[in-house]
């Protein structure tokens, strides 16, 4: 689909009232072909890959992140399949893709259900946690890509692991892609995504849910985040199976627990 600057991939599966999927950070459409297909007898699911990432591919130059540009492509990719207005469902740094979506087109989202957002500017230590952003993507300039993303990892407050071995085809494709993308995602996007602060008056009018991994644990940036945001609103965060990407491996369960919310 064509957008403004770019051109979007999109994905689109099942039947029934339409779900938008919104990945997060440097990820594709392809994280979520578990939970799609889990849902694909009561959603017509649309996942897609935010522009810059994978099949997305800027006009030109890559540039700088903005929620504003991938909220404007949300509500284009809405209109484009007809859906509108849509459930939609964003993940860590494609929360604050949904945030921004809700707060800018609030009669494209019938409801947003945004899972481990990571608005670190809500926190009492954004400042520190805005520098150590910086220094990131100063190792990622100096030392490459491994180095900086663990210190990512440190950061988010998640494991440090090696990468996963003998997946299926799909997976490891989707993997590829996701490596290919970690140039991007650390120059112009870590720093963007982490520091967008969403429109709290804008939300409050609009059907949103917070969710958490409830294998989250409290010391992670994102879970921190998102309760923050919940408080902000006024709203109990609602909990799903799994940590901060449960609706891969969990998907069967996150899917039940995510249709219960939007039908309920």
């Amino acid at each position: 689909m064509k957008v403004p600057g770019a051109t979007l991939h999109y994905e689109r599966r099942g039947s029934g009232p339409v779900l938008v999927l919104i990945p997060g950070g440097p990820s594709d459409a392809g994280v979520f072909v578990w939970l799609a297909t889990a849902l694909e007898f009561r959603y017509t699911t649309v996942a897609y890959d935010p522009r810059g990432n994978s099949r997305s591919r800027f006009d030109g130059e890559p540039v700088e992140q903005d929620m504003a540009v991938h909220a404007d492509d949300a509500a284009r990719l809405i209109d484009e399949i007809g859906g509108g207005p849509a459930f939609v469902l964003g993940s860590s740094g494609g929360a604050q893709i949904g945030l921004s979506l809700a707060a800018r087109h609030p009669h494209h989202v019938r409801m947003l259900v945004a899972h481990e957002p990571p608005c670190s500017e809500l926190l009492p230590d954004h400042a520190d946690i805005a520098r150590r952003f910086v220094e990131i993507r100063e190792i990622h300039r100096k030392d490459g890509v491994r180095p900086a993303m663990e210190a990512f990892a440190r950061l988010a407050g998640f494991e440090v692991r090696p990468p996963p071995t003998n997946l299926p085809p799909e997976a490891a494709a989707t993997m590829a892609r996701i490596s290919g993308n970690l140039d991007y995602f650390l120059e112009h996007g870590i720093t963007p995504i982490s520091t967008y602060r969403p429109d709290i008056a804008a939300l409050r009018t609009s059907r949103v849910v917070i969710g958490v991994g409830r294998t989250s644990t409290p010391d992670q940036l994102a879970n921190r985040a998102a309760r923050a945001l919940a408080a902000e609103l006024g709203v109990e965060p609602v909990e799903f199976p799994g940590d901060h990407t449960g609706f891969g491996p969990e998907a069967a369960a996150f899917a039940d627990v995510l249709d219960r919310v939007l039908r309920g």
